[in-house]
């Protein structure tokens, strides 16, 4: 059963009424309703594409948080072959809220790693909700060493409110692993492909994608502070949380205007959520065509390009 955001209230009212009256015809084999229902359909159809068609940052970030939207385990199982989870960070603990391992992509070895929220409650649970504590972030750099030691790209799926803000956490030396973590993406010798498929949050989120390509999916997000927070610090009322988004920039269009996001990959209309199998096809076909324009780059070109690409970050200015 689909769920609807705030927004989508009216689109939920016209495809409720086509559902109930196709559960009428089928009470009632008699009742021929699908002329009436294929017009609904087709309104729901028209107002989907409406809808969608220029959302707010706030209706955004209500879509790159949608509990229905593909998961970085539904691109795991969905787009690599030979998957072979890793776990732990070799000092504290294996955190659940990140996930990844050796893997094929069309055939040839890459090292994924991702944020995962669950998609249940017994499942957001295990996962923090994508929130990462610092054996996460520990357990990450781990992996991008082994991938560095034996030459095998790697492939970063993003996906966190940000990192997780618990009193262990800070404790075990969180802003630690995460500059540590994004001090490996900046020193590989390999590849690093950053692909934000829902939520960009924060230092959590910087900690993977410091790679040679960021990538966005249309309707994801990717900032400094979740909108709430913003709002929360600067008006000291939550509640301007609108007022925030719009203020943060934090779309793929703007991200991609100041340089930050190097390309966008297009949604199904309504959100990844609509067409999951789409939208993970749609990665990977990005994620190919970007492995094959960095393959073959010696490894000092491949740091040098990173590091220039950051040192590059806002010359673009806000008013790009």
């Amino acid at each position: 059963m689909t769920q609807y955001l705030d927004f989508e209230k009216p689109l939920a009212e016209i495809e409720g009424k086509a559902e109930e009256l196709r559960a009428m015809a089928r009470d009632n084999p008699e009742m021929d309703v699908e002329k009436e229902a294929k017009a609904l359909d087709k309104k729901a159809a028209d107002l989907l594409v409406s809808l969608y068609a220029d959302l707010s940052p706030w209706r955004k970030c209500l879509v790159a948080r949608h509990p229905e939207r593909p998961h970085c385990i539904d691109y795991i199982n969905a787009l690599f072959t030979e998957y072979t989870p890793l776990a732990g960070d070799r000092n504290f603990a294996d955190d659940h809220a990140i996930m990844g391992g050796i893997a094929r992509l069309d055939g040839k070895p890459v090292m994924v790693i991702g944020h995962e929220k669950g998609n249940d409650t017994k499942s957001r649970i295990e996962r923090n909700f994508g929130m990462a504590r610092p054996e996460g972030y520990r357990k990450a750099i781990r992996l991008m060493n082994l991938a560095d030691r034996f030459g095998i790209p790697v492939i970063t799926l993003v996906d966190t409110p940000g990192a997780y803000p618990g009193k262990g956490a800070e404790e075990r030396g969180q802003s630690e692993a995460i500059a540590r973590s994004t001090e490996k993406c900046l020193e590989l010798g390999v590849p690093l492909i950053s692909v934000v498929i829902g939520e960009g949050g924060s230092g959590g989120a910087v900690a993977f994608a410091t790679a040679n390509r960021v990538v966005m999916l249309e309707n994801s997000i990717y900032s400094v502070i979740s909108p709430e927070g913003c709002a929360s610090i600067l008006w000291k009322d939550g509640g301007k949380m609108r007022e925030a988004a719009e203020a943060l920039r934090l779309t793929s269009k703007d991200l991609k205007e100041l340089g930050i996001c190097d390309e966008i990959i297009q949604e199904p209309k309504g959100g990844a959520h609509r067409d999951p199998a789409k939208a993970i096809d749609a990665v990977g076909a990005k994620l190919k065509t970007l492995l094959a324009q960095l393959e073959g780059k010696s490894p000092e070109k491949l740091r040098s390009d990173r590091r220039q690409k950051y040192l590059d970050l806002g010359s673009k200015g806000l008013a790009a």
